[in-house]
């Protein structure tokens, strides 16, 4: 066994038989995402480092957990292959083990599939400090229940990723960016429309820009479909829009920026859903499936009754300045009574002394 992965089995092994909690990190760029992190002793996956293969021609690649996310994508853009679903870094150290621990997808996602879609395999070190293996590195091994995609979005709490094989994509070979004047009803509506028409839409954003409602929509795909696209589609063209797209999926625009000490919270809802009664002017991804809200933390109720009653739910995916001023409010919502039990379940199996990153998606567990 690799000597970087020995030592975190032994130190696993150790604080299981010991019930000591262990905070899985890599590059701490996701820190603030989840419920605060009990006290624990760090476990840092940054010594599991390097790419293990890499087959252009089979659009797939396996990396160690604490690859630097930007060593892969470059990897990746030499042979004109990327990440399509656009992950996240919130900062030069983000690491592969923890976009996947993650789960966050960028401004592509309602078009291209979210991380759980693009996981093949994982190494993982469970609770016991076993080193089990599940899926492989083509999509015909992902069979029976997919633990591979589970550990995506788990934050930690199952077991160590200590490697994933990924599906990578080639780079499409046209892009091109639109600009729309509109409300958020009339881009809602008109996303629903040319979502069913044979587009190459990749993302789309709906914001107040300096006071004026604007849908800007991304299209990506051969270079004959882009053009045929815009000619039918209208709009203005935005030459120099890859930068913004990038500072959204950072959540780097001014939008965000101007969210002073408030929360920021994160609407997952049916991409049909209505123009919701909301406490501020969203920001308006994944062409009406994901609606960012800044919102003071005494709105919390408010808005996750807004999204429940369209069938959504509500994140508080950055928390502000107030949480003494009015109590301790979770970031994710309660899970139903069915998830629960198979939440809890899954963690008992796979970390039965709760060692990894206790609380850090529910309090309790």
């Amino acid at each position: 066994m690799d000597p970087a992965l020995q030592q975190i089995v032994d130190r696993i092994r150790a604080a299981s038989a010991t019930r000591q909690p262990l905070r899985i990190r890599g590059g701490g760029t996701k820190d603030f995402y989840g419920e605060p992190s009990a006290p624990a002793d760090v476990l840092s996956t940054t010594a599991l480092t390097g790419i293990v293969s890499y087959e252009p021609s089979e659009l797939v690649v396996t990396a160690r957990a604490g690859t630097p996310l930007t060593e892969l994508e470059a990897a990746l853009a030499t042979q004109g292959q990327c990440l399509a679903f656009e992950p996240p870094h919130f900062g030069p150290g983000a690491t592969v083990g923890g976009m996947v621990a993650a789960g966050l997808s960028g401004p592509a996602r309602a078009s291209v599939g979210s991380v759980r879609d693009y996981v093949l395999g994982v190494t993982m070190v469970n609770g016991r400090g076993e080193v089990l293996v599940f899926g492989g590195q083509v999509m015909k091994n992902v069979a029976g229940y997919d633990v591979s995609r589970l550990m995506a979005g788990s934050l930690g709490t199952l077991g160590l990723i200590a490697q994933v094989s990924l599906k990578v994509l080639p780079v499409a070979p046209a892009e091109a960016t639109l600009r729309f004047e509109m409300t958020q009803s009339q881009a809602l509506e008109r996303l629903n429309a040319w979502g069913g028409q044979p587009l190459p839409l990749n993302a789309s954003a709906w914001v107040e820009d300096a006071g004026v409602p604007t849908l800007y929509l991304r299209l990506r795909g051969a270079v004959a479909a882009v053009e045929a696209a815009c000619r039918s589609l209208g709009g203005e063209r935005q030459p120099e829009a890859a930068a913004d797209w990038t500072r959204s999926r950072e959540l780097r625009l001014p939008w965000f920026d101007a969210r002073g000490g408030r929360d920021l919270w994160r609407l997952s809802v049916p991409q049909t859903a209505p123009v919701l009664d909301l406490p501020d002017t969203p920001y308006v991804e994944w062409h009406g499936g994901q609606r960012w809200v800044r919102a003071e933390a005494s709105t919390a109720a408010a808005l996750r009754e807004a999204a429940r009653a369209v069938g959504g739910s509500a994140t508080r995916f950055i928390a502000g300045d107030t949480d003494a001023a009015v109590g301790r409010i979770g970031r994710f919502d309660a899970l139903t009574s069915p998830l629960d039990r198979i939440h809890r379940e899954l963690k008992r199996e796979f970390d039965p002394a709760g060692i990894f990153n206790p609380g850090r998606l529910y309090p309790d567990f």
